[in-house]
């Protein structure tokens, strides 16, 4: 799947929100509600970017969002369409997104994933990232939600690039 990614506008930020939150549905017994929403994509654009690749028939296949940090560069919400999954799409996005932080003087990407997603940490490491490190997560469920939480953590992950 050859696509070209592209730097996200703030006009692509409704767009944004609909493909982060349908490609996170898997996580809907963890997470309630969306995964993101529009003011969160707004604020994510002022600080840094999102990189998408537009889908031939309209619309994204996918996206990723990328944050030049003090010590490392950070990518996340690495998102394809349920449409566009298991094409490589998702390949693209990672390499893209750590190109985009590379050309930003950055040495080391850093990713978060959440334990309870063990095939993203198999995928990721198969990119050659490493987990460093663990940091709690803590979720909300509504009040009438009687399923125990499994536990959760996320897995911080990092590669040289």
């Amino acid at each position: 799947m050859a696509s070209t990614c592209r730097t996200a506008t703030v006009a692509d930020a409704p767009a944004i929100v609909d493909l982060v939150n349908d490609a996170f549905l898997v996580e809907a017994d963890t997470l309630t509600g969306d995964r993101i929403g529009l003011a969160e994509v707004r604020e994510r654009l002022g600080r840094g970017s999102f990189l998408v690749c537009d889908a031939e028939a309209g619309g994204l296949a996918g996206c990723v969002y990328v944050e030049v940090r003090p010590e490392t560069g950070y990518l996340g919400l690495v998102s394809v369409a349920p449409s566009h999954q298991s094409l490589g799409l998702g390949r693209e996005l990672m390499a893209a997104a750590e190109a985009w932080l590379r050309a930003a003087g950055c040495r080391v990407c850093e990713l978060w994933v959440l334990s309870v997603r063990p095939e993203l940490t198999a995928w990721y490491r198969r990119l050659g990232y490493r987990v460093v490190r663990t940091e709690p997560f803590a979720a909300v469920r509504p009040p009438a939600t009687r399923t125990p939480m499994r536990p959760c953590w996320f897995e911080v992950m990092e590669r040289d690039l």
